[in-house]
């Protein structure tokens, strides 16, 4: 009897780890979907290059691949995940595969920001690919609950959730090959003291000696605060960054994300996509080799670029050889190389109203968590909010725009949010003196709050507690507010939020609404 109730509590301790585990940070979850993966035939000499590092068997390594926005860094870690994914430890186990664990961080989703879910995350996945620990997990799990609480320090969820599960596999796995995790888009979790800490508590698993062969694959930009990271003596000499030279045959070459044979694999990928887009439309007739090269010269090195016109000619509302002229218009004064704002900037150029498509792209951007078209609409008001779907649907080629209308709309990748982040960033003529989206958010946040203010006397109260704070508070110091108000926005913007505060709050009969009047006539 006892024995059966304490394997009833490993399994609900178990189940409440999965409960925990963000699914949706797994390299494969449908959360991901459409999933980025290098086409066959390209990258080829920087998957080879990693696969190389990945069966090391000797000192367990960080493999650092970085490199700027939409250059393809997601789509090499999706292929190395499922290339791991199909290799076995050793040939006498059919479950227990190489790659043990994956977290694919993204700032669109507040589990996959932070790194508060990450070892939890990581050890579910480990345990379900090697059931001989999931008991000890379970157990350490049951005698410390709050092993699982987000709050709980990273030192601590290191040693339990992670460090003792892998010595549990030491012997279990000597002599086999290394094991594989991967982790990807390191610059969108949210916190930099975070992530510091992060790799380095992992860098300190990494010199454990009685552990199996690690490595772990990290993807990420070039950030400051990663570059200074990885520069710290407890990490520098685990890292292996990739671009990286490579010595051969007394021949130096380089495996980089952005080498010179990018345009001829960004060619094969868009020769690809025009023969799928030609076997659904028979009489599409294929661009030619110039024609080609012309599109993968302009995409800089950028796979996103490349995906972006391809989404932009392959719609369902349009002819897409006409669309194929007009992207071969658009890209004509484009000089081979131009920065991927340049690209975004041709793209809204298309729109009917660029200046109105700007302002909504811009906030579908800056939401920390994605809205359905309506709830855009509601947020933005009557005259913000108008004509969002007619007006988004312009821009199916740069966010993801579900056939359900109760799903949400998202942009497809994060120079999106980049582009949008500063005017400095933009240069379309249409488009000027452009609010930022964050204070765009707050005030109209703000105003539908402001419509229930007479029906809800809480609300009221806490409004009225609020201005009590910020008159109390120095002008030149609202950060006093910033976290209260960060379930409004993401990254917040104090000064901008504050000054809306107290122009909202000031009189709501008239400065409120002469303020917003401004902002909407200005837009």
């Amino acid at each position: 009897m006892n024995q059966d109730y304490f394997l009833s509590s490993l399994e609900r301790t178990w189940a409440r780890l999965s409960q925990v585990a963000v699914h949706g940070a797994e390299y494969d979850s449908r959360e991901r979907q459409p999933h980025p993966k290098c086409l066959e035939g390209t990258r080829v000499d920087l998957l080879d290059y990693i696969y190389r590092l990945l069966d090391n068997r000797g000192q367990s390594r960080f493999i650092w691949l970085h490199g700027t926005a939409g250059v393809g860094k997601s789509a090499v870690a999706f292929t190395v995940a499922e290339r791991m994914r199909s290799l076995k430890v050793t040939e006498e186990t059919n479950e227990e595969k190489r790659l043990a664990g994956t977290f694919f961080f993204s700032q669109k989703h507040t589990e996959r920001c932070t790194t508060a879910y990450f070892f939890a995350t990581l050890v579910y996945q480990l345990a379900s690919n090697f059931p001989s620990i999931r008991a000890g997990v379970s157990k350490s799990i049951r005698d410390n609950p709050a092993l699982l609480d987000p709050s709980k320090s990273l030192r601590v969820q290191v040693e339990t959730l992670f460090l003792q599960p892998l010595r549990g596999l030491h012997l279990r796995l000597r002599g086999c090959q290394p094991l594989t995790f991967i982790v990807d888009a390191l610059d969108e979790c949210t916190s930099e003291f975070e992530l510091a800490d992060l790799i380095l508590s992992l860098a300190r698993v990494l010199h454990e000696p009685d552990l199996p062969a690690i490595h772990i694959l990290l993807t990420s930009r070039s950030e400051l605060h990663i570059c200074r990271t990885m520069e710290n003596e407890e990490v520098r000499s685990l890292v292996c960054e990739i671009p990286a030279t490579i010595s051969g045959k007394g021949i130096g070459s380089i495996i980089s994300l952005d080498s010179a044979n990018v345009d001829n694999d960004i060619y094969i990928f868009l020769r690809h996509s025009f023969g799928q887009l030609g076997s659904r439309h028979l009489d599409f007739p294929q661009p030619s080799t110039e024609q080609l090269e012309r599109l993968a010269s302009r995409a800089g090195g950028r796979f996103i670029v490349a995906s972006t016109m391809m989404k932009f000619i392959d719609n369902e509302d349009n002819d897409p050889y006409d669309q194929l002229m007009l992207m071969l218009e658009l890209t004509s004064e484009l000089l081979p190389g131009t920065d991927v704002f340049k690209f975004y900037d041709c793209i809204l150029s298309t729109c009917a109203d660029p200046k109105r498509a700007y302002l909504q792209l811009s906030v579908v951007a800056a939401l920390t968590d994605p809205l359905p078209l309506s709830q855009i609409s509601t947020l933005l008001g009557p005259s913000l909010g108008k004509d969002v779907e007619t007006t988004l649907m312009q821009l199916r080629s740069v966010m993801d725009i579900p056939a359900d209308s109760t799903l949400p709309v998202n942009i497809y990748h994060s120079s999106i949010r980049d582009y949008v982040s500063d005017t400095l960033n933009y240069s379309l003529c249409q488009v000027h003196d452009m609010p930022s989206p964050h204070c765009l958010l707050v005030h109209s946040s703000f105003r539908l709050m402001m419509k229930g203010i007479p029906k809800n006397a809480a609300l009221l109260d806490a409004l009225s507690q609020l201005e009590e704070q910020s008159c109390a508070m120095e002008r030149e110091c609202p950060h006093v507010l910033k976290h209260s108000l960060a379930f409004l926005i993401q990254p917040p913007e104090p000064l901008s939020v504050l000054s809306a505060i107290l122009w909202l709050w000031g009189d709501r009969s008239s400065h409120s609404q002469s303020w917003l009047e401004t902002v909407e006539g200005r837009n």
